[in-house]
């Protein structure tokens, strides 16, 4: 049966889920070609990042969620990265991140994407590498690997001969990064959020150094 997603909405697998796997050669094997495919089709990256996690011992909702995702591919064979030679060379970010998503250790995932005109060309779903204590600090993490990313593009667009001189914008769904100005200009910032903030003005600033600017927007 052809499946519209390659994961169901709100789907929180974790260690305890389903019966043990006799044999995990078929699931590893099949994970492992999903990664590779992930290059050219970044649609299942979310999928195969949450599937990826059980590789250990893989259990049989685990493997339900794998056939998903191969039911998903075949509906969608035509899918694929566009690049058009009539693309602008525009460039902007989109970043996100949930708060303790994951329901085994409470770790958040990052996600962002960024675009050259209409064409994707990076993209990253990954969980944190610690616990977030706030949806604030889980964002904040997010922005700075988002921002990390960004100087490495734009190095990159140079030495490619593109003209990188115009501000990149990082489009969020969240206020709390626009408030970043005010938070490090004064005492505002929370104590459990300063080891995170300093992340991200560190990594931040590093982009101002570089003659890189970057506009935080809320979509």
């Amino acid at each position: 049966m052809i499946v519209d997603t390659p994961i169901e909405y709100n789907n929180r697998l974790n260690t305890h889920d389903g019966e043990p796997l006799p044999d995990a050669t078929l699931y590893r094997q099949l994970v492992e070609s999903l990664v590779y495919l992930t290059v050219t089709r970044p649609d299942i990256s979310y999928a195969v990042h949450i599937v990826s996690q059980f590789m250990a011992a893989p259990r049989s909702l685990h493997y339900a969620d794998v056939l998903r995702i191969l039911r998903y591919l075949k509906g969608t064979l035509f899918h694929g990265l566009h690049f058009s030679s009539q693309s602008s060379l525009t460039f902007q970010a989109y970043s996100d991140a949930d708060w303790a998503g994951d329901p085994t250790d409470r770790r958040s995932t990052t996600g962002y994407c960024f675009l050259l005109g209409d064409s994707l060309i990076s993209w990253r779903s990954k969980k944190q590498s610690v616990v977030a204590r706030s949806s604030t600090e889980a964002e904040y993490r997010a922005f700075a690997d988002t921002t990390a990313e960004l100087l490495w593009l734009r190095w990159l667009l140079q030495d490619l001969g593109i003209d990188c001189s115009t501000a990149v914008p990082i489009h969020c769904d969240n206020q709390v990064p626009s408030k970043l100005p005010t938070m490090t200009s004064s005492m505002s910032v929370p104590s459990i959020l300063r080891s995170t903030v300093t992340l991200f003005v560190i990594t931040y600033y590093r982009v101002l150094c570089n003659s890189v600017q970057c506009l935080l927007r809320i979509s």
